[in-house]
């Protein structure tokens, strides 16, 4: 979708710069263009969706791409919203910075890094709204660097965007709800899912009967993943995890063990399955690199990962900058199309020169869903974070950090010889995180030791000056007197 020829002039600013084209940032841009502002969504994929809605390219030839996803109709209105709006779409635009104040932020990305040559690109606009959803948390064990072991929502990526699966047989393990729709996903598209891998147990979901009877959609969609399971046959394995994963060339097969309550391996409960594919994650943490730069605050979920504090209209603590979806807290997409247009109608009201939230009914009636649906998203949260015993099926010679091949005895000896006490002291120590993801793997299992049993920490929420990768030609090409949107060429 090429940009709208309403795009104002160089010379102004948009009302709004929307950070991400997932579902949250989608119903933000085209709430807030129906408003009548100026919106500029900047994403980093060439296709609208985000990771929830990520879809195959139209040269692929995929007769019905709508039938690996749950809620399509959803995205589809949304897309056609964008399509019929002024919003300017920047499709392929890697925001690496934003800088500025409220009423004048600009917002750094680069473009063409796929292939091309990078060039940068600045966009000026009033007010910010991030929506840069969430990225998996990965809990290390032996044998996760083997090539066969993808990450849960990473085998649900090329199945919807390339039409390719792991492996023909694929356990999926890990804890959360992802894990029932990856595993229906794939046994769909004629993957044998021999196991899901469920480190948790869902019986924990009856502690909540209240937010369960106000969220009734989410049964009807357990009900759904249920019954895939058991049309393709793949049985659920609770409270149960992959200790392990074995082979040369690429895993060929994994151990799982039963666990405790504190997720401790029951001795004399391992058993091996065998597969050429794992598909594993124990959740997803909200991405808040761009919102920390700026100084949001944020707080620990209950499943121990940083989200943003976030305000009756989804407002953080820095005045200006919005957000809205994973970054508040992983709760799904229904939640982050909620929370992006009620965002939208705060960040309107202000543009307008009001100072209290809008109070209109549709207003209210979003306030109502987004707490209502929140709760939901608290409920599993807790019922599928990790415990303190999952460090026991971590030996010493496992690697922790894949970048700097830092193991999980090297981490152990800078917190039980060298006195470290949290996660930042143990990357100086070791390097653990100081790699090309920047902690971005390893930072959860990095703080879990780094808290000397004391059960998961969210890992540092640092200040980074680079959200993403940016070449020194990229830097050096940057124009201060760059048009907003406009490409300044090396």
């Amino acid at each position: 979708m090429p940009s709208s020829a309403s795009e104002p002039p160089a010379s102004q600013p948009y009302d709004l710069a929307v950070i991400g084209a997932g579902p949250a940032g989608l119903a933000g841009a085209v709430t807030a263009a129906g408003l009548g502002l100026s919106v500029a969504l900047l994403d980093a994929s060439e296709h609208v969706g985000g990771q929830f809605y990520r879809h195959p390219a139209a040269t692929l030839g995929a007769v019905r791409p709508e039938a690996l996803h749950h809620d399509w109709a959803a995205f589809a209105g949304l897309r056609r919203g964008l399509e019929a709006s002024g919003v300017s779409h920047l499709a392929g635009h890697h925001v690496w910075s934003v800088t500025g104040q409220d009423g004048d932020w600009a917002v750094h990305a680069v473009t063409g890094s796929d292939g091309g040559q990078e060039r940068p690109v600045r966009v000026r606009a009033r007010a910010l709204l991030l929506a840069t959803g969430a990225s998996e948390r990965q809990l290390p064990f032996p044998g996760w660097t083997l090539p066969g072991v993808v990450g849960a929502g990473g085998a649900q990526a090329m199945l919807k965007s390339g039409l390719v699966l792991p492996g023909r047989r694929v356990v999926v393990a890990g804890s959360g709800p992802l894990l029932l729709a990856v595993a229906g996903s794939l046994a769909a598209a004629g993957a044998r899912v021999p196991a899901v891998v469920e480190a948790s147990g869902y019986l924990r979901y009856a502690r909540h009967p209240r937010v369960l009877a106000t969220n009734p959609y989410k049964l009807v969609e357990a009900v759904v993943h249920g019954g895939a399971l058991l049309r393709h046959r793949v049985r659920p394995l609770p409270r149960s995890a992959v200790v392990a994963a074995h082979g040369t060339d690429r895993v060929e097969a994994v151990t799982v063990a039963r666990l405790d309550r504190d997720w401790r391996p029951v001795p004399g409960s391992r058993r091996r399955i065998a597969c050429d594919a794992l598909a594993v994650g124990h959740g997803l943490a909200p991405q808040i690199d761009l919102a920390t730069a700026l100084g949001c605050a944020t707080r620990r979920t209950v499943d121990a990962t940083a989200a943003l504090v976030l305000g009756d209209g989804q407002e953080t603590t820095v005045s200006g900058v919005w957000s809205a979806g994973e970054t508040g807290g992983v709760g799904g997409s229904r939640l982050a199309i909620v929370e992006g247009e009620l965002a939208a109608l705060a960040i309107a009201s202000r543009l307008d020169g009001q100072t209290e939230l809008p109070q209109s009914r549709r207003a209210v009636r979003l306030r109502r869903g987004r707490d209502r649906m929140r709760a939901f998203a608290d409920a599993m949260a807790a019922a599928h974070a990790p415990a303190p015993g999952w460090t026991q099926w971590l030996p010493d010679d496992t690697d922790v950090c894949r970048c700097e091949e830092v193991t999980a005895g090297r981490v152990r000896e800078a917190v039980t010889d060298l006195g470290a006490g949290d996660a930042r002291t143990v990357k100086l120590l070791t390097r653990a995180g100081m790699g090309w993801c920047q902690g971005r793997m390893c930072g959860a299992a990095v703080a879990c030791l780094a808290a000397r049993g004391g059960g998961p920490v969210p890992p540092p929420a640092e200040r980074r000056p680079f959200a993403v990768p940016v070449t020194l030609g990229a830097l050096a090409g940057l124009d201060a007197d760059a048009a907003p949107g406009n490409p300044t060429d090396d």
